[in-house]
């Protein structure tokens, strides 16, 4: 089985078209055909239901397509690896996070990790932590920040705590304050308020559900289906209250009302993943030192 055949196959897998294929790796269409039928025969299996105008997986192609994701991404890390210069001069690391910690802890880890490396390009992407988790895995991933416990648990990945953060409850200054004005908020609290809520497979929303869900009571939700930053400017335009990290609320609060949640009140628990197979990339690993060291 030759590296290039995988890469041919993969082509076709997403592109579903030979043709279109061979142009997106840059080959002559027959010089394409004849590597996959030559994979198809050491494998002794057809990868592909040939059909006019219509290429789809076979079982076998099915099995073969994610694990030939994972050669190509771990391929593609190795190469990055040795290409970077001595003294972390050049590189890239790429870091999932989920949207409330890319606002809350970040921007500051960031800036210190660029004005130590300013060679180094950081690629992030925002996911919940099971998109983040998934894409772990097959390999687009070196580190991720994510919120434990993981939605589904997986032993190919490493887990690190890295902070535990209270939630606290915010609201506009101009809308009456939750709780009837205490100063901490109870969670059956919340069954009287209009909820400002993210969209669904955000950690935040499930978590804030599944409190209110124990108090006996559905949330009543006024908006739903935002990422942060939507989350807390409908709450400023005074549309209702929501649950947000401690950490996003004070870097976020201005125009904002913030109340904590009486005890024993909601927390989550944000942890550095990555792969247990695969050693993260020098420069990855001197981003995860610089997260843990905080």
């Amino acid at each position: 089985m030759q590296f290039q055949q995988l890469q041919y196959f993969v082509a076709v897998a997403e592109t579903r078209h030979f043709t279109r294929a061979a142009d997106l790796v840059h080959v002559a269409q027959p010089s394409l055909s004849q590597q996959i039928k030559a994979l198809e025969k050491e494998l002794g299996a057809d990868l592909f239901l040939r059909a006019r105008g219509n290429i789809a997986l076979t079982d076998a192609g099915e099995a073969l397509l994610p694990l030939a994701r994972r050669i190509l991404a771990d391929a593609d890390t190795a190469r990055h690896e040795v290409q970077e210069l001595a003294q972390l001069r050049s590189g890239r690391v790429r870091l999932g996070a989920t949207p409330s910690v890319c606002t809350g802890l970040l921007p500051d880890v960031l800036r210190a990790f660029h004005d130590r490396y300013p060679g180094i390009r950081l690629l992030i992407e925002e996911g919940g932590s099971h998109d983040l988790v998934r894409e772990l895995a097959r390999g687009a991933l070196d580190l991720a920040l994510v919120v434990l416990p993981l939605p589904t648990p997986s032993p190919a990945l490493t887990t690190v705590e890295l902070l535990r953060e209270d939630l606290v409850v915010v609201s506009s200054p101009d809308a009456p304050a939750p709780g009837r004005g205490r100063r901490t908020v109870r969670i059956p609290d919340l069954e009287g308020e209009r909820l400002v809520m993210f969209r669904h497979g955000y950690d935040l929303r499930e978590l804030t559900v599944a409190a209110c869900r124990a108090e006996g009571f559905e949330p009543d939700f006024a908006v739903e289906g935002g990422e942060m930053d939507a989350v807390l400017g409908f709450v400023r335009a005074g549309l209702g209250v929501a649950v947000v990290p401690r950490m996003v609320a004070t870097r976020s609060g201005r125009g904002l009302r913030v109340t904590p949640l009486a005890r024993p009140g909601l927390h989550r628990t944000i942890a550095l993943a990555h792969r247990s197979d695969v050693a993260p990339p020098r420069a990855a690993r001197e981003l995860q030192r610089m997260l843990l060291e905080r």
